[in-house]
């Protein structure tokens, strides 16, 4: 699913990441540890089409990212890889449903309102459909994140520090429910942190 080989970036002079070689099967989970600062937001970037390498190779499901020119790349990460980003951005001016629909529309695939209810029962907000970002709580908003990051079926989950400001439970529970989305969708998921609440649960870790 994921092949890594020579990877390695830079901001002007500072190398911020390197990594030889790294190979993620289909299905898997996997955890990349890191203090602040060491390359795993710009890790998962990369991986996930958002950032060009300064040098190195990444394919993911056997496509190489560096053969896509820029719209195609969009509509392969739009329909191959789903995002949690540390900072949700989810659209202020639109409820939630109409944000899933529009993470659809803007990976080319066909806007689907029953899968979209579908994601927000299965994730235990269906109630909050037609609510805006800002009358979600935290964990609800957290909770259309993933919804967002799995509505087109993804092969690859990516998730930024998605348990940053949690406590113990709302960890437990962030992570599970990662999970079981990744299993749902059959797809390799993938969670960067500094967390070491979260280790234990990872059997395939990287730490950079």
């Amino acid at each position: 699913m994921i092949s890594v080989e020579g990877l390695r970036h830079r901001y002007g002079d500072r190398q911020v990441l390197a990594l030889d070689a790294w190979r993620a099967a289909a299905g898997e989970h996997w955890l990349v540890l890191g203090a602040s600062g060491s390359g795993k937001t710009t890790l998962l970037c990369i991986v996930g089409g958002l950032l060009r390498p300064s040098a190195g190779r990444v394919a993911v499901g056997g496509q190489d990212l560096a053969a896509l020119p820029g719209a195609a790349l969009d509509r392969f990460r739009g329909s191959r890889i789903g995002f949690v980003p540390q900072k949700l951005h989810l659209i202020p001016s639109l409820g939630v449903e109409d944000n899933l629909v529009l993470a659809q529309y803007l990976a080319g695939v066909a806007q689907d309102r029953a899968r979209v209810a579908a994601v927000l029962g299965t994730l235990g907000i269906a109630d909050r459909a037609q609510a805006r970002p800002a009358e979600l709580s935290h964990g609800q908003a957290q909770r259309v994140a993933v919804a967002r990051a799995v509505i087109n079926r993804p092969q690859l989950i990516l998730a930024d520090e998605p348990t940053s400001n949690l406590d113990d439970a709302q960890c437990a529970q962030a992570v599970e429910l990662l999970e079981s989305q990744a299993a749902a969708c059959v797809a390799t998921l993938v969670i960067a942190t500094h967390d070491q609440r979260v280790r234990a649960r990872f059997a395939k870790r990287i730490e950079l």
